[in-house]
């Protein structure tokens, strides 16, 4: 299972929460919003086919932040920032 599945179980799994994920793919930083097992990009357009990964395997995890959801960009509350994937 690839990171970017992970991290779409466990939001599955815990239903109540956003992961705000940075991440660099390739060349390009990205920043990704994982709620209730769908991943959407922030920076970038995002797949129409779900089986499309937004975080492939060659993805560079920075950081993952989990908010409580819904997700509001200006008025996010931060349940835990800066988690990396150690």
């Amino acid at each position: 299972m690839s990171i970017g599945q992970r991290l779409e179980q466990y939001t599955i799994q815990n239903p109540q929460e956003v992961l705000l994920v940075t991440a660099k793919i390739g060349k390009d930083e990205d920043q990704v919003a994982i709620f209730k097992g769908f991943s959407s990009s922030l920076m970038h357009p995002t797949a129409f086919d779900p089986d499309i990964p937004v975080l492939p395997d060659h993805a560079e995890i920075h950081s993952i932040d989990r908010l409580e959801g819904p997700y509001n960009p200006h008025q996010p509350n931060v349940i835990k920032r800066g988690l990396s994937l150690q």
